[in-house]
């Protein structure tokens, strides 16, 4: 018999186990073995997450994003975490994705302003020498475009790329997607004689990206903005045009917001401006008064020739129906024609 003042001998308690004889963990070591793997995780994609928070639109979230995703992707690339996502991304060809590119490259030298002694001779092209055309920019040039590729469809002297349409972008946020880079290597590459673009649907705002070390640029409009904004429109058309191709710049329609419509009339001012410096290499296709009504001022319903009401305009009030699309492909087609002669090979057959 154990002394009265002897404290009995406490057992360990068993260790828990499941089926199978697996050993059970507390509530509070899977808690950390998850935050464990979620931080695990945030480092591994912590390039795509500042990527992300980089474009999203200016204010205290994009600020509050980058705040925290910025050293996170500094921490990720020195313990070499962000490696695995660059080979998947390598394996998959999209090895630029997590790229912030916000590089406007200014061409060497500006083009000359006087106007050549007449009209450059009409190229002819045939479907053994076909014009290359590529048709690019924000949402406002799909339908349209997708117009235009079922007006020269029947045209073997044609041969068009895909529409390079890209939603939300622009001229003012190449960190969103860079149009400069992607326009100079698609000219590169594919040499395209005929080039159609329409930009600014989502360019009227204050913030820009890509704006050269040393300068600043202030709010919608004003002189620096335009000055900027100038800057980027003619940097496209140059690297169009040094590369040979011809380029037909589309402006950009009344909008139902007479706000907006009048922050249109700025860009498009720059880009009629600045079509007008290169004459016989780049024309500016005004598309205002295609969808004005009678008193000028914003419809959605246009006349046609036999006076029914057409739907133009979508729900929007700022996109195209089909029937808009056609017209302006229409016109579109006249002013390549203007350049380049792509129906005389039928006439030997």
């Amino acid at each position: 018999m154990e002394p009265a003042n002897h404290e009995p001998r406490r057992r360990r308690p068993r260790q828990r186990t499941g089926e199978g004889g697996r050993r059970l963990h507390s509530a509070g070591s899977a808690i950390v073995v998850s935050l464990v793997g979620l931080a695990l995780g945030v480092l591994l994609n912590a390039p795509g997450l500042h990527k992300s928070a980089t474009i999203q639109p200016q204010g205290w979230k994009r600020n509050v994003a980058l705040g925290v995703t910025g050293p996170l992707a500094s921490v990720s690339d020195t313990l070499l975490l962000d490696r695995p996502r660059r080979a998947l991304k390598a394996a998959l060809g999209r090895s630029h994705d997590d790229d912030v590119d916000t590089a406007v490259a200014t061409t060497s030298k500006p083009p000359p302003t006087r106007a050549p002694a007449g009209p450059p001779k009409r190229t002819k092209f045939t479907p053994q020498h076909k014009l290359g055309l590529y048709i690019a920019g924000d949402s406002l040039v799909i339908v349209p475009g997708e117009s235009l590729l079922r007006a020269t469809a029947g045209n073997r002297a044609i041969a068009p790329d895909p529409i390079d349409g890209r939603i939300a972008t622009g001229l003012e946020r190449p960190d969103v997607y860079n149009w400069f880079t992607r326009i100079e290597q698609v000219m590169r590459k594919d040499k395209p004689r005929a080039v159609v673009l329409m930009f600014g649907g989502n360019d009227d705002h204050n913030f820009m990206t890509g704006v050269p070390e040393g300068r600043e640029v202030g709010t919608f409009g004003s002189p620096s903005w335009r000055a900027e904004y100038r800057r980027r429109v003619a940097t496209v058309m140059d690297t169009i045009t040094r590369s040979g191709g011809y380029l037909v710049w589309i402006g950009l329609p009344i909008s139902r917001d007479s706000e907006q419509t009048l922050r249109f009339d700025v860009m498009n001012s720059i880009a009629q401006t600045e079509a007008a410096k290169r004459p016989g290499r780049v024309a500016y296709l005004d598309t205002y008064f295609f969808f004005a009504g009678d008193n000028g001022g914003y419809t959605q319903y246009v006349e046609d020739p036999t006076g029914k009401l057409v739907k133009m305009r979508a729900d929007d009030g700022i996109h195209f129906e089909r029937p808009a699309g056609d017209l302006i492909a229409a016109k579109v087609l006249d002013k390549l024609e203007e350049r380049y002669d792509l129906t005389s090979w039928r006439k030997r057959r």
